[in-house]
């Protein structure tokens, strides 16, 4: 991964975030998964749904990929409508109060591929293993505002800067149990930790000050490192049996979810991964110098008084980078941990005749990854009146990406699966769009216990009493 300072600048001309572990069904009905999330694709939406499939053969996800990017801002349209000579005051007030909801440009890409074969379910259980990449950025709205406004918005300026790129593999195993009227769930997940590069919030202070006299600031950001870690994290969730074509359902999503970095002493080995684009991203190379394993980087820059009789001043504008090794007594790599943000899933599902509606409201509890505090709805359709080709639609609004329409399909030939989603995310078409999901899986499947009772999959057994 080529990381300089100034590309994180250069970062005003994307904005993009994401969402948790998703695949090519929950892409095409824009997310509405919590009730109707089957076999091993329920981990990350509703553990409690595989509860109601005991009756279910075995599936195995041969292969598969997600990549997702979502914007806050720039899309065709809004690019050709600010752009030009001048902007207005209104046009200004207009971008920003866009931009005002993430305090900034913030620019977020995941992607998430299952491991081959590793990815199993059979009736209430399930195990899943998946290689995970999340990048973060943040560019704040301070820096902005002196760009459009200049200096007669806020005397202070807010430059501190967010930038994450975490990559791990995701190791689940999951089971439901049912009972009378519901069904309960647990994925209890390992996460291993391949690497991690930051920017320390604790420790970075970032500010440019405009007075009558002048312009000054300063910056200090603290980048590490983090290679090899490990944590826990945990969902848990629940879901009725179906009653007259209908399905409720609530789950909370890494309720529990930490990774510890630098615990282990770390080798450059466990930066490998199945997943091709890893390479792409580690080891960290910071201007053009490849960072050691046990090195951290401290990035400075000090802009004197700006005024007329300074301009022509060599030390007006002084930055200086260290590399150096982060360590404890002892020689030891500072411990420390990373959030694996916790989601909030309500849903609920209807079947009719040969389509199946599921619609779901998500939170976040913290602005983190593929979390934000914002509320979410969607809803999405299943039309099943070719059995073999289901076709899907969907559309949500709300959350970090104000609007989003997915669609795909799905095509089964005997015990072969291949699905397809693609979402345009925030805006429903290409020139409002200011990212998208695209998504793809090939599974197995076997034959159904029942062939002529395919209910009685949905609904699973019930206890005696």
């Amino acid at each position: 991964m080529k990381m300089k300072f100034c590309i994180i600048f250069l970062l005003i001309f994307y904005s993009i975030s994401g969402q948790s572990k998703r695949d090519p069904r929950v892409v095409s009905m824009a997310g509405a998964y919590t009730t109707i999330a089957d076999g091993a694709y329920c981990v990350g939406y509703n553990p409690g749904v595989i509860g109601l499939q005991q009756n279910k053969p075995f599936t195995i996800q041969a292969f598969g990929l997600d990549v997702g990017i979502l914007g806050n801002f720039f899309s065709i349209n809004n690019i050709a409508s600010y752009s030009g000579d001048t902007l207005s005051r209104s046009d200004k007030d207009e971008m920003f109060s866009e931009l005002n909801r993430t305090n900034g440009l913030s620019f977020f890409v995941d992607s998430h591929m299952p491991l081959p074969f590793l990815n199993i379910s059979k009736g209430n259980m399930a195990f899943t293993a998946n290689n995970v990449i999340l990048q973060n950025y943040r560019l704040p709205i301070g820096i902005l505002e002196l760009f459009f406004y200049g200096n007669e918005a806020k005397p202070k300026l807010d430059l501190e800067l967010n930038y994450e790129i975490a990559g791990l593999n995701e190791y689940g195993f999951s089971f439901g149990i049912p009972f009378k009227n519901m069904s309960w769930g647990i994925t209890a997940k390992y996460l291993q930790g391949l690497f991690y590069l930051g920017i320390d919030d604790d420790s970075t202070e970032a500010y440019l000050k405009t007075e009558d006299i002048g312009i000054f600031g300063k910056g200090n950001f603290l980048i590490r490192q983090g290679v090899g870690g490990s944590g826990l994290a945990l969902d848990v969730g629940v879901v009725s049996r179906p009653k007259n074509g209908w399905k409720f359902g609530v789950s909370m999503i890494n309720i529990v979810g930490t990774i510890t970095w630098n615990k282990s002493g770390g080798t450059d080995s466990l930066g490998v991964s199945l997943n091709p684009l890893t390479s792409k991203f580690y080891p960290f190379v910071f201007g053009g110098d490849t960072l050691d394993l046990n090195e951290s980087i401290r990035y400075t820059f000090n802009i004197d008084t700006i005024r007329a009789d300074k301009l022509g001043s060599d030390s007006l504008f002084t930055t200086e980078t260290i590399f150096f090794v982060d360590t404890l007594k002892g020689g030891k790599r500072p411990v420390f941990e990373t959030r694996y943000p916790a989601t909030f899933r309500l849903g609920m599902s209807k079947e009719i005749d040969k389509f199946l509606f599921a619609s779901d409201l998500v939170a976040g509890f913290e602005n983190k990854f593929y979390s934000q505090k914002l509320w979410r709805w969607s809803i999405g359709a299943e039309w099943r009146q070719v059995p073999m080709v289901p076709m899907r639609i969907g559309f949500a609004w709300g959350g970090s990406g104000n609007q989003e329409l997915g669609m795909g399909f799905g095509v089964k030939k005997g015990p072969l699966m291949f699905d397809f989603g693609f979402a345009f995310r925030n805006g429903i078409w290409l020139n409002t769009m200011k990212g998208f999901n695209l998504s793809f899986a090939v599974s197995f499947t076997g034959k159904d216990k029942k062939e002529n009772d395919q209910n009685n999959d949905l609904e699973g057994p019930t206890p005696k009493s």
